[in-house]
């Protein structure tokens, strides 16, 4: 048995969840273990964290997985983000990376890659937002989509698959729905989508998968709901 079956099986086992031998389309390696990594650290579970952080170290690339633990703070504060480098700098032994941007181009940035996440409905969803608070429309746009989710390193539609499978844990339904929406419109595929509600579900409560389940084919069977959240 392959050290990456093991950690599926140890999470399975942490999370009472029993392997049913039913595969879904997988996503690549790299990709599944980044998403697992998204859920891992919204489970806020040390032992779990350790186990995929020793996965993404085996299949996918330092950068991403770098990335990945780095837009994470935008759903889970910085205590997770920091919590989550420590421990990998400590499996990897690696330095710190640098600065890659001085924040100069982050709002027109950040237009543009929310615009490609909301599609239609971005115009809708800042009006939403402003109405709640204008600055946290702003923040929204520079810093998560603009300073963040903007960045090199990751591709968009890997970023929305982790940020799936990061809310589904969370038991976040209107932004889960909201970033379900994202995900089709950067390009990733219904069968990819699954996979990575699949790949969360042994990291969150038996609550949150089936409301991430019924998140997901509300979005399948009413596909012009306007957006509501960030």
């Amino acid at each position: 048995m392959d050290a990456v079956s093991c950690t599926r099986e140890a999470v399975g086992a942490r999370y009472g969840v029993v392997d049913t031998g039913v595969t879904p389309p997988p996503l690549s390696d790299a990709r599944e273990a980044l998403v697992a990594l998204s859920a891992a650290l919204a489970a806020k579970d040390d032992a779990a964290l350790d186990a995929v952080l020793r996965r993404a170290r085996r299949d996918a690339d330092a950068t991403a997985v770098e990335e990945t633990i780095l837009q994470s703070y935008l759903f889970l504060g910085y205590p997770a983000a920091l919590n989550a480098f420590a421990r990998w700098r400590t499996l990897t032994g690696s330095a710190p990376g640098t600065p890659v941007d001085d924040g100069e181009e982050w709002g027109q940035r950040g237009e543009r890659v929310c615009q490609a996440v909301y599609g239609g409905q971005y115009e809708r969803l800042r009006a939403n937002v402003r109405r709640l608070h204008p600055d946290m429309e702003r923040w929204m746009v520079e810093e998560g989509y603009g300073k963040v989710l903007g960045r090199e390193g990751l591709d968009l539609a890997t970023r929305e698959l982790c940020i799936v499978a990061l809310l589904a844990v969370l038991e976040a339904p209107r932004q889960l729905y909201s970033h379900l929406r994202g995900a089709l419109n950067v390009g990733a595929s219904e069968a990819e989508i699954a996979r990575a509600l699949e790949v969360a579900r042994p990291f969150g409560s038996g609550s949150a998968a089936a409301e991430a389940r019924d998140t997901w084919a509300s979005v399948r069977e009413r596909p012009a709901r306007p957006a509501t959240g960030a």
